[in-house]
This record gives structure tokens, sequence and C-alpha cells, in this order.
């Protein structure tokens, strides 16, 4: 650090002279770029033991990384204005879990831990996004069930440790999530006592009476560090990281006042600590997420790489905002005295934000995990109360023709999804024709929910989108609906 520049902002004394009271499973570039940041300014201002045990629950190349660099990382804010670079030194250590299942377990249990946080992704969850419920037919979950095994989910892991904590006599601990799940605090908490229901039955009054699970909402704009990026970075700092982050000058965190053991100061550093969750997760999933996905799907059929290129155009940009004025809006409750329509532009100016280069096929992935709660949830509800629908059916009908793996020119697509190879196969069994693809899709119960259940018309409104994507292309049918 005796390297860099005067302008690089670097970890203070107190932070890195602070012991540690935070495991994060997930130690990904999303929690390093927010959550991380929250933290370490936390400690600045008001103190405290908060440092980061990060965990890696599938690859060991974080861990091997950081260690390289004594767990520090930069995050480059990158904006029309220029670039501001700080070094981060909130976490203290990072363990792979398959490498050492009980140091895991033995740190949820530790009494100087009082926040175990998650950002694991929706499928992290290993929920049925249909039902809700947990997924314990699923090979990982069915492995964890058996406590005989190592764990290899996110559940397994938190069950244990819980179960290790109670025994250790440990006290009260906050989980929270923090990934992109609707009501996430309470679908982690339902997961957890249905998973001991199954296995440890006796552990859920403890957890009832000693873990709180808040909801958040969680949002700042991180892509995936390129190659270009690592260099920039590199450049800027004179040196190189190989855990570099570039992310937006915007960051937001909203909590559920709903703790039982202490946690950091972060309502003293910009976090919101709030009675409700539910109106800004909503929000949030509707209005950035569920417009990324529709940027994502139908800008990648239409050759955009990255979500700044795709609302340059015109035509794109008033497509995404009558999404969000003409079918999102009507959808959500707003929080009394909440800019609704200043959020959008807001939104629209950082989905323009051509520095960070955030890239279509990046929001792209695991569609089959994030639908229901960006898009199908609101579209069905406009379905159901006459609302408008064209925007949001275009979308997903983008999806269901991005993920049969093939763009608009017929070059392949990389797509990246648990359920890749079903989609696959409903396409190579429609061989083209239309209605056969919606039909095939509208069967997935996990993301269409039953069929009995869905809204009358779902099925044409979602053919005649499809039918004008594949007749028309995505940016005629963008053009056209403007």
């Amino acid at each position: 650090m005796a390297d860099l520049g005067p302008a690089v902002d670097r970890p203070s004394a107190v932070v890195l002279a602070a012991g540690t009271g935070i495991v994060h499973l997930g130690i990904g570039a999303f929690h390093r770029a927010h959550q991380a940041v929250y933290t370490e300014d936390a400690i600045n201002r008001a103190g405290g033991n908060w440092r980061i045990l990060g965990v890696s629950l599938r690859g060991a190349a974080v861990r091997d990384r950081m260690r390289k660099q004594n767990h520090l990382y930069s995050v480059t804010e990158r904006s029309g204005g220029g670039d501001r670079a700080r070094i981060i030194g909130v976490v203290g250590a990072v363990l792979f879990a398959p490498e050492n299942p009980g140091a895991v377990i033995a740190a949820i249990a530790d009494r100087k831990i009082h926040v175990v946080s998650l950002t694991v992704t929706e499928k992290g969850y290993n929920q049925d996004p249909a039902s809700g419920s947990l997924l314990s037919e699923g090979a990982d979950i069915k492995n964890d069930l058996d406590l005989t095994n190592p764990p290899k989910t996110a559940i397994g892991y938190l069950v244990r440790g819980l179960a290790a904590r109670r025994q250790a006599a440990a006290g009260p601990l906050n989980v929270i999530s923090c990934d992109n799940l609707p009501d996430n605090g309470r679908v982690l908490e339902g997961l957890v006592l249905e998973f001991c229901d199954l296995a440890v039955p006796d552990l859920a009054g403890w957890i009832k009476t000693n873990v709180a699970f808040p909801c958040t909402m969680v949002d700042r704009i991180v892509p995936a560090a390129s190659d270009e990026a690592l260099q920039l970075v590199a450049n800027n700092l004179g040196l190189a990281d190989d855990l570099a982050l570039l992310t937006e000058p915007f960051k937001q965190w909203v909590i559920e006042d709903k703790f039982v053991a202490p946690r950091p100061a972060w309502e003293q550093v910009g976090a919101q600590i709030v009675d409700n969750v539910a109106a800004f997760e909503a929000l949030k999933l509707r209005l950035l997420n569920g417009s990324h996905s529709t940027i994502a799907y139908l800008g990648y059929l239409a050759g955009f790489e990255t979500v700044s290129d795709a609302v340059a155009v015109p035509q794109f940009k008033t497509f995404v905002r009558q999404l969000m004025d003409e079918e999102a809006t009507p959808t959500l409750q707003i929080p009394p005295g909440f800019d609704v329509a200043g959020y959008k532009d807001q939104l629209l100016e950082r989905f323009s934000n051509p520095t960070l280069a955030h890239k279509t096929w990046q929001i792209a992935m695991d569609g089959s995990q994030k639908l229901p709660q960006r898009l199908l949830h609101m579209l069905y509800q406009n379905i159901r109360s006459g609302g408008a629908t064209g925007a949001t059916a275009l979308a997903v009908a983008a999806w269901m023709q991005y993920v049969g793996a093939r763009d608009e020119a017929g070059q392949p697509i990389e797509v990246s999804d648990p359920l890749a190879e079903t989609f696959k196969q409903i396409h190579d069994k429609a061989d083209g024709d239309a209605k056969k693809i919606v039909d095939g899709f509208l069967a997935l119960k996990a993301i269409f929910g039953d069929p009995q259940g869905q809204p009358a018309g779902l099925d044409f409104l979602l053919f005649d989108a499809l039918s004008q994507l594949r007749a028309h292309g995505a940016m005629d049918c963008i053009t056209n609906y403007c």
C-alpha cells in the first residue's frame, strides 16, 4: 500500500486492528463491493470488532487470490466524472468450505460472531420457486440432510453451525440474507426451519428464540471484472490487483429492524434500518431487476453486448421507461415520501453509465431462478387486473428465445442456467413451432407455477410476443412497441 498514489484511500488502522464479528457465506464480487464497504465504513465511524470472515462455498479461487493479497482488494467507483479508488481491508480471512467444513461450522458457533450474512444467489437457497419449499429431493440438500455427510449448501452449513452454537451456548445470532429474493429473511428462515424439521427437529425452537432473520434490499451494480477492467485498475493504482472491483458510485442497503444480537452501525454510514422492507424490495425487483433482465434478453438478442449500449438507443430507452411506468409502477406500493419518478430517472441514468460495461450476458445468467420475482409476478398481476402487459410479455418471450441458445444471427448462445438442458429439450421438441415452445415452458411449474393457477390468456399473450419476436427481431419489436 505504500506504493499507492495519494488519491487512493487506504483502510484505517482501526479497521485493520478490529476483531472478527461477521461470517459471510458467498464471498463474491457483490458482497465485497457492497456490504463489506458499508461494514468498513461503519467500523471507521463507530468502531467495533466487525471484520469479516468470508466463506467460499464452491471454488477456492477467491480464497487463494485473497490470501496472496493479505485479503486486501480495491473498489473503484466509475462514472462520467472520473474514477475513485479505495483499498478495502475489512475482510480478515477467507475459508474454502469444502476443504474444511468443520472450520465454517465452528465459526458460525463462535460466541464472538454476531452476524452471519449471505450472498449465494437465488439458486443457492435450494428453494422451489413455485412452491417456496425446500428442494428436499435435490442432490445437495439430500446430502446435507444426512448429518454424517459434510454439508454442500448454505442451508446445510447454517443449520450445522446453529446446532453447534446452541451446543456451545454461544448466544443469539443475526442471519442476514442479502440476495434478490422477495421477503428474503423470511424465506431463509422458512427454509432453515424446514431443513430442521427433516433433520434436527429439536433445533427449531431454539432458532425461533435465538436467531433473527431480517429482510433486506441491496442495490449496487457490480459487473464482472474483465481483463480490460483489471488493466485499467492496475494503471490507476500503479500495481496489479487480481481482485479489483469496478462499480458505480450509487449503493443502497435497506434492512429490517429485526435483530437479536449486536451488529455494526450500518445506519450511520447510509444504510436504512426500517420496519418494513417489502415495499423497497418490490421497487427494486420490478423496476431495477425487472428492467435489467428485460435489457439483458432483448438487448442480447438485438446484438448489444452491454446495458449501456442498449439504452443508448433512444427507442430501447423509451421502451424500458414505458415498462417501468405502465407495467411495473401500477403493481407497486410506494413508500410514503418516496420519489418514484426520480428513482426511475436515476435508474436510467445508472443503466446509461458506459464506464461500467455491464454485459447483457452476465445479467442473463440463471434466468430460471430470477424470472418469477422480476417479471412473472408483475405480468400475472397485470393480466388479472386488466393492466398493460405488452412490454413484460415481450421480455419473457425474449427469455424463452434466448435460452434456445441461438441469437438472431443464428450464432450459438452460451446459456448459463441450472435448467439449460431442459430448455434445450423444449426447443428441440418444438422444432421451431412458437406455440409448442410456449406450451413447453408454461408446463415448468418451478418457473411458471401450476398451470391451473396461471392467469387466463397467458399462453396466447406469450405466443403472440414470441411469434412477433421470431418474425421481426428484438429491435423492430421494441421500436414498434414504442
